[in-house]
């Protein structure tokens, strides 16, 4: 009985000790990397009108620069149109801007400083916007191409994805250059043609300023927003993206004899070897795991989130299994924290008593900051192992971008202005999607991704959907946000 009880007694001493550390760790818990943005002088609103720059998101709606996977249904003037109405719609913005066109839409403008020595922004908002899904157009509660300003918000396709992030750019250097401002540090702007589909636009004008030799203090793009009902602290949560994933798709092909399907062979044929291997990369998916932008977020406003929150991130060292599984229990939380695995086509027989002579699946990949195209690769054919199938990528994989620093000059009047504008928490994170701004990473190595406007989890679910539209205030935001940035920054 001695020695049981001096076993409870260390084991009691073990846990007072764990729970002692665990807490003294919670109290003393400051995020990883941690800036004050105090220095930053974030300048005051520059005035400028809502409801004109309403009318112009809403004209720039109704110019269908739509961008399909067949190049041949594309409409390329109404790139011209878009690009002529910036120039009719901003004249000071474009008195005091100069204007190239690269690859075949691309605009990149510049409004040059009065400093040479400082390094430039640049800022990013394409120009494209995704097709109306044939059919549905019924189902918005105004024509989806007619930029109706109905309830409080200008409606139709791009909006918010990305005339929305466009015009309000535009809008913002409007009244800055209507003001007379005057930038030390040099602005550009990009607005790539084709962001939706092949970002050749984007690729083009990197090629230009790499060619020029420019290194810009940091460069801004979509991505991430400001989210009001963000489920870790209940409250309102700026996101900035300091990193996105790689894009890849696999294609997996299954061989076979073909032939009548009335006399099968007794493996099933392509179609089952097929079905085999696509079961089996699904299933042999990579783990999820606390670490990189995704477990930054968390790391970031675990300070303002309630006390166990507070303490598992504190204490991963205890509760890292208990946050990836809290984290992982919703697609887009656990997509934050692995590389994902999507099956989304496959082609089989023309006919339904034909044998395929051979089958195809196509399966996209999302790639987190860690992995690589050539470790999916490696990680799919472990996984396929002798089944008779080949892996191919059907075009060469978008590596996962590196990640921006949330210590540098550039985060810090980014975060700085987003924190002001939208009076919210700012927290850096994972853009799980691609944008253009992953083509200018060797132009800064700083590369942020942040649309100023405030939406609800819910509100998400319209971009790229029906009913996408842009809230007045919201647009307001954009503006203030944008035109604030530029004088911050280059002021």
């Amino acid at each position: 009985m001695r020695l049981v009880g001096r076993i409870a007694l260390a084991l009691f001493i073990a846990i007072v000790a764990v729970i002692g550390i665990a807490l003294v760790r919670t109290l003393m818990y400051r995020p990883p990397g941690e800036v004050s943005t105090a220095e930053v002088r974030v300048v005051p609103p520059v005035p400028f009108d809502v409801a004109a720059a309403a009318q112009h998101l809403s004209q720039a709606v109704q110019i269908q620069t739509v961008s399909h996977q067949d190049l041949a249904d594309d409409q390329p003037a109404e790139w011209t149109r878009l690009h002529d109405f910036l120039t009719a719609t901003y004249p000071a913005a474009h008195a005091a801007m100069t204007r190239e066109i690269v690859g075949k839409n691309t605009l990149v403008y510049t409004w040059k400083g009065t400093d040479p020595s400082l390094a430039p922004i640049v800022l990013m908002a394409h120009q494209d916007v995704v097709p109306v899904t044939p059919g549905s157009e019924t189902l918005w509660k105004h024509p989806p191409f007619s930029g109706a300003i109905a309830e409080g918000a200008v409606w139709g396709r791009g909006s918010v994805d990305d005339k929305g992030s466009l015009i309000t750019l535009f809008e913002g250097v409007e009244a800055l250059a209507k003001a007379g401002f005057k930038p030390k540090r040099t602005v550009m702007i990009v607005s790539g043609e084709d962001e939706e589909t092949r970002g050749t636009g984007a690729q083009a004008a990197a090629a230009l300023l790499k060619s020029r030799g420019i290194k810009a203090q940091f460069v801004l793009d979509e991505g991430l927003a400001e989210i009001t009902d963000n489920p870790v602290t209940g409250g309102k949560l700026s996101l900035i993206g300091t990193a996105e994933k790689g894009y890849a798709t696999l294609k997996v092909t299954a061989k076979a004899q073909g032939g009548h399907s009335s006399a099968p062979p007794a493996d099933g044929g392509g179609v089952v070897a097929l079905s085999h291997a696509v079961t089996a990369i699904n299933d042999h998916g990579f783990p999820m795991d606390f670490r990189g932008p995704g477990a930054a977020m968390l790391q970031s406003v675990a300070p303002k989130a309630a006390f166990p929150v507070r303490m598992a991130v504190a204490n991963t060292w205890l509760f890292k299994p208990m946050l990836i599984k809290q984290m992982g229990a919703t697609a887009s939380g656990a997509a934050m924290l692995h590389t994902t695995i999507a099956p989304t086509m496959l082609r089989g027989s023309p006919k339904e008593n034909v044998l395929p002579q051979d089958a195809a699946a196509w399966i996209n990949y999302r790639i987190a900051p860690g992995d690589t195209s050539a470790t999916v690769m490696a990680r799919a054919k472990a996984a396929v192992g002798a089944l008779p199938v080949s892996l191919a990528w059907i075009n060469p994989p978008s590596e996962p971008s590196p990640v921006s620093s949330t210590a540098s000059d550039g985060w810090k009047m980014v975060s700085a202005v987003a924190g002001r504008v939208t009076g919210a928490p700012v927290a850096p994170s994972l853009v799980t999607a691609g944008t253009d701004s992953r083509y200018l990473q060797g132009v800064a190595s700083d590369v942020y991704r942040f649309q100023p406007m405030a939406f609800g989890l819910k509100d998400i679910e319209m971009i790229h959907g029906t009913n996408e539209h842009l809230t007045l205030e919201n647009l307001r935001q954009c503006v203030d946000f944008y035109a604030r940035l530029i004088a911050t920054a280059a002021g």
